[in-house]
């Protein structure tokens, strides 16, 4: 064979070798994953009473109710959002731990800690109508619409009938990763969506109630200066401000509530 064959030949080897040979498999394209990160714009810092201990906060026409707990000393508040003045309150008999709550028509719902017991109020004078028990944990509760929406400091939202509050059903919550976020507190239901305080976080979550994934996350560090933060207790209470896309927020002894409005981050 002469060289110039040989190097034809050996041209043909290489071509049917590519050929025969698979072209390697491109890498999979990195999963979208991460929830979308929300920053809190400050658009109003108001007063809130530094003895309140926080625990559910909702608004509805107007008026802005506040659950506080700590035993022997919780209640049910009827507020001024604007001054913060206490228009009319109501306790929580006995040493019972108050927790979050929800206004459902001419009604209120508040929960107790580890009482298991939901107190129904009637809303005009916050005065208690009767007692349901339940079981496990109470700590934020809302009103979609349509139904209650219950967390109990765990990682699931409990579903339940806004007149007997019995359990309808229940979701697991879920980051983008699949983690379980647990330690769910106060939450607030407004447009489909659930959004919950985290505990012992500056956390605030946004979560599909139909599939329990977290699909929004906002840090509110800092809204309390380090001076105005020594004596206070965790970030708690989150209400949705109707008619706006605007929410106020407090914690548990807090000075000052505020008006904010989520964005996205950056």
């Amino acid at each position: 064979m002469s060289p110039r064959q040989t190097a034809l030949a050996a041209l043909l080897l290489t071509a049917v070798t590519a050929c025969s040979t698979p072209a390697p498999t491109p890498p999979p394209a990195p999963a979208a994953t991460g929830s979308a990160r929300l920053s809190a714009q400050v658009v109003q810092r108001l007063p809130h009473d530094p003895s309140a201990f926080t625990q559910g906060l909702e608004i509805a026409d107007g008026t802005l109710y506040e659950g506080t707990g700590l035993a022997g000393k919780s209640e049910i508040r009827a507020t001024d959002p604007q001054t913060g003045a206490v228009t009319s309150r109501a306790p929580v008999a006995g040493d019972l731990f108050g927790e979050g709550i929800t206004v459902v028509d001419d009604r209120i719902w508040q929960l107790t800690w580890t009482d298991g017991v939901a107190i129904e109020r009637d809303r005009a004078t916050l005065a208690e109508r009767r007692r349901v028990a339940y079981a496990g944990e109470g700590w934020g509760l809302c009103h979609d619409g349509g139904r209650l929406v219950m967390s109990d400091g765990s990682d699931a939202l409990t579903f339940r009938d806004p007149l007997t509050f019995a359990e309808t059903g229940r979701v697991a919550v879920r980051d983008a990763d699949g983690a379980p976020v647990r330690q769910l507190n106060e939450l607030e239901c407004v447009g489909g969506q659930v959004w919950a305080n985290v505990w012992q976080t500056d956390r605030v979550v946004r979560i599909d109630p139909a599939t329990g994934r977290v699909t929004g996350v906002a840090e509110l560090t800092g809204l309390l200066t380090e001076t105005e933060r020594r004596g206070t207790d965790v970030l708690n209470g989150i209400a949705a401000i109707p008619g706006t896309d605007e929410f106020l927020v407090t914690g548990k002894l807090w000075p000052a509530m505020f008006r904010i409005r989520f964005a996205p981050a950056g």
